[in-house]
């Protein structure tokens, strides 16, 4: 028998994801690696899989790997794993399941997924950041995953991926690397955002963490106030609440679609090509 997948989308952020409670897939990172190869696997940003949890009090464990098979977080990734969960009666509308970060809480509402996030740290407003041949001016915060934030013009018309590969690489965030995202201001509640994400190594559609640090670094710089409809680049909106008390950021929430783009088996055949 083969392994069933869905495949699913959250914003353009394209996921496999795999319900993994009976320990059927244990050489992650290779696995990982080709499952996502364009044209060679299924293709996708990253793969997820529900796990049992090591706790009582949540409804099951998530793992996440980026397309490299680098383990790490994502919120679109959660928004989508929490549909996924609903669907295949894992766990009810609304939920809780645990990642490496800590326990994340989800609620379902038809295709769209309203998710907690944990609040932001280790956030740095308007440092300069030198690459090389020019220098922006950059913001920082982890919201569960790195994110440099620089604020401008046209995004349109930015080098995402030149500009995004030298941030990722900067000797300032080095050895773990961050992802970099460039955001433009459209009004007090509204931003479009761009992000390269390390472990894709490129521009991605869109990005759960990166338009959580957009929004709450524009508040904290004055530009924008929540709720915050952040324009990804595959033209999906995804809307960021919190509330803020001065410098301290709470009740984070990210909200956005949640799509279930078709599901399939992996076959005997493909399976075998990966242990060889």
């Amino acid at each position: 028998m083969g392994i069933s997948f869905s495949k699913m989308s959250g914003a353009g952020n394209d996921f496999v994801v795999f319900d993994n409670r009976d320990g059927k897939v244990e050489e992650y990172p290779e696995f990982v690696r080709k499952v996502c190869r364009r044209r060679l696997g299924i293709g996708a940003d990253g793969v997820m899989f529900v796990e049992n949890p090591a706790r009582p009090d949540v409804d099951f464990r998530m793992r996440y790997f980026n397309s490299d098979g680098s383990e790490a977080e994502c919120g679109n990734g959660g928004r989508c794993i929490a549909r996924f969960a609903y669907l295949k009666g894992i766990a009810g509308p609304s939920m809780s399941f645990e990642t490496m970060a800590g326990v994340y809480r989800a609620k379902v509402e038809d295709d769209r997924v309203i998710l907690e996030m944990l609040p932001p740290k280790d956030i740095v407003l308007q440092f300069e950041l030198n690459l090389g041949d020019r220098e922006i001016v950059a913001n920082f915060a982890d919201t569960g995953v790195p994110h440099v934030v620089a604020f401008g013009g046209d995004v349109d018309r930015v080098p995402v991926r030149e500009l995004g590969r030298r941030i990722r690489e900067h000797e300032m965030f080095a050895p773990a690397g961050t992802n970099a995202n460039f955001a433009q201001v459209i009004d007090r509640h509204t931003v479009k955002l761009r992000t390269y994400e390390r472990g894709v190594e490129d521009e991605t559609l869109a990005c759960g963490t990166g338009a959580v640090a957009a929004a709450v670094l524009g508040t904290m710089l004055g530009r924008v106030d929540p709720p915050i409809s952040v324009i990804t680049r595959s033209g999906v909106v995804l809307t960021v609440h919190f509330k803020r008390e001065g410098k301290v950021v709470r009740e984070v929430l990210l909200e956005g679609d949640a799509v279930l783009v078709f599901e399939g088996e992996l076959s005997d055949e493909w399976l075998g090509d990966v242990d060889r």
